[in-house]
């Protein structure tokens, strides 16, 4: 013998904005964890990134464990607001411009930058051509060197490692994009 199928009843009004407000607090809940375990979500602003990154783009930035930064690390770094930057050099390293050619020298070795934009030329501001970053700072770059204002300005000079955010793994918008970064 078949047992008689339930009929469901429709909800009523309460019952359907208590369901709601479960699933608008388990989603809260889960971006809450995301950001205080994983990382934040940061757009980019600007076109200092060329081609590797773009202006809209929105990155999900990793900054539980970002502890050791490494040169080709993509980061996002906050002065007065977030800025998004390729670390060229870390601590004692020592960095040459020659704007001649165009090249970067990180301790004396030509960096291979095949992620560039377009040939460096000499920028506009007063710019610093030999450093050696000092201890507990990082030495950065944007992709799209000649539209970038980075550590060459003496505005900005070496970041102090406090004031990066994090670094960028992954482009979450636009969809078309979505991907790690890198």
């Amino acid at each position: 013998m078949k047992k008689p199928e339930k009929e469901e009843k429709p909800l009523s009004g309460a019952q359907e904005a208590y369901e709601w407000l479960q699933i608008l607090i388990v989603a809260l809940v889960t971006i809450i964890l995301v950001f205080t375990f994983v990382g934040r979500i940061t757009p980019v602003v600007g076109e200092s990134m060329l081609p590797t990154l773009h202006e809209g783009d929105v990155m999900l930035i990793r900054d539980i464990g970002y502890t050791d930064p490494q040169p080709r690390d993509i980061v996002v770094l906050t002065k007065e607001f977030d800025i998004v930057k390729r670390i060229i050099a870390v601590e004692r390293q020592t960095v040459d411009i020659d704007y001649q050619t165009g090249t970067v020298y990180v301790d004396g070795e030509a960096l291979d930058e095949p992620y560039l934009n377009e040939p460096m030329e000499e920028p506009w501001y007063e710019d610093l051509t030999s450093v050696t970053v000092p201890e507990g700072s990082v030495f950065v770059m944007g992709d799209n060197r000649n539209h970038s204002n980075d550590s060459r300005d003496v505005t900005l000079g070496t970041v102090d490692t406090r004031y990066l955010l994090g670094k960028a793994e992954f482009i979450c918008f636009p969809f078309s994009d979505f991907g790690r970064i890198g």
